[in-house]
This record gives structure tokens, C-alpha cells and sequence, in this order.
């Protein structure tokens, strides 16, 4: 969505609302598999002094699958914003500001970018979620199972010690 800046830009203390749905299939990812409702931002871009600042808020209710157990599960997320937005950015320059073209921006763009940012890197069902047995596939949040873990290999040999038919010459008598 373009955002038309031009009547506050020139104009220290003003403002200019936006209110706007978010594209669902650009934000959802392999942890967050839909939304319950479009994602929504509302907000003000603000000229303090010259300086254009976007500030608000984007609420989300999303449905997400737990990277441990697999568990489809809800969460609800909310992104504060406050995004700075520069007419001129040096070439080559590195910036947190968001660049204007023209006289506006795109909106949508750089909410994405907001939200994204604020992704956790891993969704969990809950905060002790076990995960699933290796061995098994049980989702060890629902009891556990009855797998044994496998021995570890560097210890086999002593294993080896332990049983009663073993072969006399590995026993070292």
C-alpha cells in the first residue's frame, strides 16, 4: 500500500494516519503456517522537527506449528513500531531508516520488513515442550515411551564385557 507523505513532509509536527491489512502469504513462514485474520497495523507517521518517524502498532493472531513436537497450536503477536523513513540515503550507506520515493513510501514494505524482524526464530507449543522420541516418533508431551536410548557407541565394547556368553578372549582373563 502507498502511503502519500507529501502534505507533512515540509511540515515539522504534523502527521498522517494509516491503518492497513497485511499481505498473509508474504509473512507466513515454516513455524507459522496461516493467520486466524489478516494481520493488522495502525499507526501515525510523524514529522518531529523534520524528522519522519512511523509509529504504531501490528497485531497478529497466527496458527503455528511447534518446531519440537510438531503441534499445530495459536499465538498472538504484537510488533511496536517505530521505524524512522529518510528522503535522502546515501549510496552505499548502511541505515535503519526506511528510504522515501518521492514523496511517499511503500507501506506495506516496510511493515513486512517490521515484522519479520520481530520473528522469533523458533515457535514452541509451549515453553517446556519435550519434543518427539528419536527412536519412536512419540510426542513425549503426552507421557513418555517405552524406547530405550541406544548405547553409546564408544562404551560397546565394555558392553561387550557384561554378557554372559561373551567369548572368553574378550573378557582380558
Amino acid at each position: 500500500m502507498w502511503l502519500d507523505l507529501h502534505e507533512i513532509i515540509e511540515m515539522p509536527g504534523t502527521s498522517k494516519a494509516f491503518d492497513v491489512e497485511l499481505d498473509e502469504a508474504r509473512l507466513c513462514t515454516q513455524s507459522i503456517r496461516g493467520f486466524k485474520e489478516p494481520p493488522r497495523a495502525q499507526g501515525r507517521v510523524e514529522n518531529t522537527v523534520g524528522v519522519l518517524t512511523l509509529r504504531g502498532e501490528i497485531s497478529a493472531e497466527m496458527q503455528c506449528v511447534c518446531d519440537r513436537c510438531g503441534t499445530l497450536f495459536d499465538r498472538e503477536k504484537r510488533v511496536e513500531l517505530a521505524a524512522p523513513l529518510a528522503a535522502d540515503l546515501p549510496e552505499g550507506a548502511e541505515s535503519d531508516a526506511f528510504p522515501l520515493d518521492g514523496n511517499g513510501v511503500d507501506l506495506s514494505e516496510v511493515l513486512e520488513t517490521c515484522f519479520i524482524l520481530e520473528t522469533e526464530s523458533r515457535y514452541l507449543c509451549r515453553e517446556d515442550c519435550k519434543g518427539l522420541c528419536p527412536i519412536c516418533g512419540r510426542n513425549l508431551n503426552d507421557g513418555t515411551c517405552a524406547c530405550k536410548p541406544p548405547p553409546d557407541p564408544r562404551l560397546a565394547v565394555l558392553g561387550q564385557l557384561l554378557e554372559p556368553d561373551a567369548p572368553e578372549d574378550t573378557r582380558g582373563t
